[in-house]
C-alpha cells in the first residue's frame, strides 16, 4: 500500500507539470502582461554567468544576480519563518514594482534555481524502490517524500506567512498562466502553486456567506466586476439580485482573502423550473414569497481568481447552498440550473458536416425545400439559421434542427471521457442531469452569439447524484428523456 502511495504521488507530481484545467473568468491583475516580448533563448544560469544582457534581456546579469539572491535569503534554513516571511515580503514588494518582463525573470529564477536536486531524489527513489517489501520501506518513503519537496516549494509557503502573502502568489499565478504555452520552464513552478493552492483552498477552510443588500459596498462592487454569465448592467440590477428575499446569492470566502468571494453563485426562488433568464432579471416582477416556492434556480455561477484555475470548490458550493436552503425553506424540493450553452455554436459550425447525413427522410426534405437545396447542404443551413426571421416560427424546420444539434453537442459530444461544453462538464460532473432545452432562454446578444439563445436546465436529483457522476466516469451522459428524445437516429 505504501509503495502505491508514494508511487501515485509521483505520477500527480508528473501531471501537474503536463497540463492545467481552465476554469476561472476573471480579468487579469496586469493586464499588460499579455505584450510581453519572446522569452530569451537563455537560461538564467547561463544569463547569471554572462556580463552584459542581449537585447532582448530586460534584467541585466548583475540585477539578475540580485534577486537570486534576495531569493535564496528567503529560504536561509538559519533563519525562523517570521524572518523568511519578511524577507520575503520584501522581494514581493520589489516584485510589484517591477515592470511585466522583469516579473517574468522572477518566474525564471523561481522554476529553473529551485528546483529539487536531481541527485538526492534519484538515490531516494532508488532506495524506495529497493526497500519495497522490507521492513525499510515506511522509512524509504519518508526519505523520498523529503526528497520531492522542493526548495521552490519552501519558497512559496515562506511568501504565504505574511497576511498579503496569499494576495500576492493568487496574483502573480494570474500574471504567470497567459505565458506556459510560450514558455515551457515555468511549467514546474505553476505546478507548484496550483498543488499549494489545493490545500490552501481545500473546502475545509472555506466559509459559506450570503451575499445580499447588506454587505459592504466593496464586496458588492465586486461582484459586479466579476460576475461572468449575466452582466449587471447597475446597481439597480444588482440591488434587483441581491435585495429580494426571493433572490439568493451565495458565495466561498478564504481567512485570508476576506472579502474577497472566490466563487459566488445567484439563486432564484421560484415555483417551477425556469426557460428563460429575462423574467428571472426583471427589475418589475412580482416576487415569489420563499415560503410558498418549491424550486430553487442557480442561474449564474462565477469564478473570480484567475490564480486559482484548477482548483475545483464548485461543486462543494451547490451542495452547501442547498443544504442551507433546504434548512432554511424545507418546501423546497427541486433544484435545478438555467445555463447557457457557450460552446454550442463553434461546435455546431465544425461540425454540422457529421450531422446532416443523421437526418431522416422527411426531415431532410422539409429542411432542403426550405433552403432551396435537395439534399440540404451544411453550408446553406448555417446560412440560413442566420436569416433575419428565420427562426421566429416554433414550427420552423430550421428551429428544430437547432435543438436537435443542441441536444446532441450536450448529450452525445464527448472528448476524452467529458462534455465539450464547459459548463455541462462542471454541471454534469457534479451529478446533475441535461433536463430540457429551451429555445430563446437568452435573447441577448451574448446568447444569440453562443447558442442562438438556447438555454439549458440541468437538474440536482439529490438522490442520482452519485449515480450520474459514475455514468459520466463510463463516458454516459445523465439526460431526460425529452432530451433523449430530441437525439438523431443513427
Amino acid at each position: 500500500m505504501a509503495s502505491t502511495a508514494i508511487r501515485e504521488d509521483i505520477v500527480s507530481a508528473t501531471e501537474w507539470f503536463k497540463s492545467k484545467v481552465p476554469m476561472a473568468l476573471t480579468l487579469p491583475r496586469w493586464p499588460a502582461a499579455k505584450s510581453l516580448a519572446k522569452p530569451s533563448a537563455r537560461s538564467t544560469h547561463e544569463r547569471l554567468q554572462a556580463t552584459l544582457r542581449k537585447s532582448d534581456e530586460v534584467m541585466s546579469p548583475r540585477v539578475l544576480r540580485k534577486v537570486l539572491t534576495a531569493l535564496e535569503a528567503v529560504i536561509d534554513p538559519r533563519v525562523s519563518e517570521v524572518e523568511g516571511g519578511r524577507r520575503a515580503h520584501a522581494v514581493a514588494q520589489e516584485y510589484l514594482a517591477a515592470g511585466p518582463t522583469e516579473r517574468r525573470d522572477h518566474w525564471a529564477l523561481m522554476s529553473e534555481h529551485f528546483a529539487a536536486d536531481a541527485e538526492t531524489l534519484k538515490a531516494a527513489r532508488d532506495q524506495h524502490q529497493a526497500a519495497v517489501g522490507t521492513p525499510e520501506e515506511g522509512q524509504a518513503e519518508m526519505r523520498l517524500r523529503r526528497a520531492l519537496v522542493s526548495p521552490r516549494m519552501r519558497l512559496l509557503q515562506r511568501f504565504a506567512v505574511e497576511p498579503a502573502g496569499m494576495r500576492f502568489l493568487v496574483d502573480l499565478r494570474a500574471d504567470l498562466l497567459p505565458h506556459l504555452k510560450a514558455d515551457h520552464r515555468l511549467l514546474a513552478l505553476d505546478g507548484e502553486l496550483e498543488h499549494l493552492f489545493s490545500t490552501w483552498f481545500d473546502v475545509a477552510f472555506l466559509e459559506l456567506r450570503r451575499i445580499d443588500w447588506d454587505s459592504p459596498a466593496s464586496l458588492i462592487e465586486k461582484l459586479i466586476r466579476y460576475e461572468a454569465v449575466h452582466d449587471i448592467k447597475g446597481w439597480d440590477d444588482v440591488k434587483n439580485r441581491l435585495d429580494h428575499q426571493d433572490r439568493r446569492c451565495y458565495g466561498f470566502f478564504h481567512p485570508r482573502l476576506p472579502n474577497e468571494p472566490l466563487i459566488f453563485v445567484e439563486v432564484a426562488l421560484v415555483d417551477r423550473i425556469s426557460d428563460g433568464i429575462t423574467p428571472l432579471l426583471d427589475e418589475a416582477a412580482v416576487p415569489v414569497q420563499p415560503a410558498k416556492a418549491t424550486t430553487a434556480i442557480f442561474y449564474s455561477i462565477s469564478n473570480t481568481q484567475n490564480g486559482l484555475r484548477g482548483v475545483s470548490f464548485g461543486d462543494s458550493l451547490i451542495k452547501r447552498v442547498v443544504e442551507t436552503l433546504q434548512d432554511e425553506l424545507p418546501r423546497l424540493k427541486v433544484f435545478a440550473t438555467l445555463s447557457p450553452i457557450p460552446g454550442f455554436r463553434h461546435w455546431l459550425v465544425k461540425n454540422a458536416a457529421t450531422l446532416v447525413p443523421l437526418l431522416d427522410e422527411k426531415r431532410a426534405n422539409e429542411l432542403g425545400r426550405l433552403i432551396g437545396s435537395l439534399p440540404p447542404t451544411t453550408e446553406r443551413l448555417l446560412a440560413a439559421v442566420e436569416a433575419p426571421g428565420a427562426l421566429a416560427d416554433p414550427k420552423s424546420p430550421l428551429r428544430q434542427w437547432l435543438t436537435q444539434c443542441a441536444a446532441e453537442y450536450l448529450g452525445r459530444a464527448v472528448t476524452q471521457g467529458k462534455p465539450v461544453d464547459p459548463v455541462a462538464r462542471f454541471h454534469l460532473g457534479n451529478g446533475a442531469r441535461v433536463e430540457r432545452l429551451n429555445w430563446a432562454g437568452d435573447p441577448s446578444a451574448k446568447g444569440q452569439k453562443q447558442s442562438w439563445g438556447l438555454m439549458v436546465n440541468y437538474l440536482y436529483d439529490l438522490k442520482r447524484l452519485d449515480k450520474h457522476r459514475a455514468w459520466l466516469a463510463n463516458g454516459r451522459v445523465a439526460v431526460s428523456g425529452d432530451i433523449e428524445g430530441l437525439y438523431f437516429k443513427n
